[in-house]
């Protein structure tokens, strides 16, 4: 292995872990940084979700979607990079009464299968640059089943005039354009842009500029 290699996978190491170590601190404490309601557009899909669908809930956090969908009557396997995170997890869907697959795992290196579930669920995951996200977009779409939903909200470049959640890098904010090109593959069944009220926790609460996708893997 060349030096050069060798350097450029320590660095990489290096800042998974720097990451790692800012959302457990965000994640610390007994408040639920993003609150323990389920994001309000994956709610209102609640019609497309079906009583025994496999479900991948990534970037799940605290829980608070994987936890909803399981009250609906879903299989659902929650995956998370933070320790802290899924041990609050575990502990609401104790509290709710209910039971799912939780998982710790870096998203850009786990490999999530192929044709495995009805329904990926990400809600805020742009903790990608434009280069991880097009892998990590790539390996959601192959875990899905044919017919499978891939349901999605983020913010768009208009969030860095609100900042009221949502990343600081233009990079990785979503764009109508990006993901019309990126569920290129997919029927696109929703999406929508728009600018609404949101109030998640501390981590997200105020005036967003979002974008909605509802995609279905052919």
């Amino acid at each position: 292995m060349s030096v050069y290699l060798l350097s450029s996978r320590l660095s990489k190491l290096k800042e998974h872990d720097m990451a790692a170590n800012i959302w457990d601190e965000r994640y610390a404490g007994d408040d639920y940084h993003f609150g323990t309601e389920p994001n309000a557009f994956l709610k209102s899909q609640h019609k497309l979700l079906k009583p025994g669908m496999r479900c991948l809930a990534v970037a799940d956090g605290e829980g608070r979607n994987g936890v909803w969908l399981a009250e609906q009557g879903l299989q659902v396997v929650s995956l998370d990079s933070s320790p802290v995170a899924v041990a609050k997890a575990v502990k609401l869907a104790q509290e709710r009464g209910v039971q799912l697959k939780f998982e710790v795992a870096d998203l850009l290196s786990r490999d999530c299968g192929e044709s495995c579930y009805d329904v990926v669920v990400a809600i805020f995951i742009q903790f990608a640059s434009p280069e991880q996200r097009t892998q990590l977009f790539a390996h959601l779409k192959r875990a899905l089943k044919p017919g499978g939903l891939f349901l999605l909200q983020g913010y768009t470049p208009r969030q860095l005039d609100f900042r009221t959640g949502g990343p600081s890098q233009a990079d990785n904010l979503y764009s109508e354009p990006m993901l019309r090109a990126a569920f290129a593959d997919m029927d696109i069944l929703h999406l929508s842009g728009h600018v609404s009220f949101i109030s998640e926790g501390s981590g997200h609460y105020g005036v967003s500029a979002l974008l909605d996708v509802v995609a279905r893997k052919r």
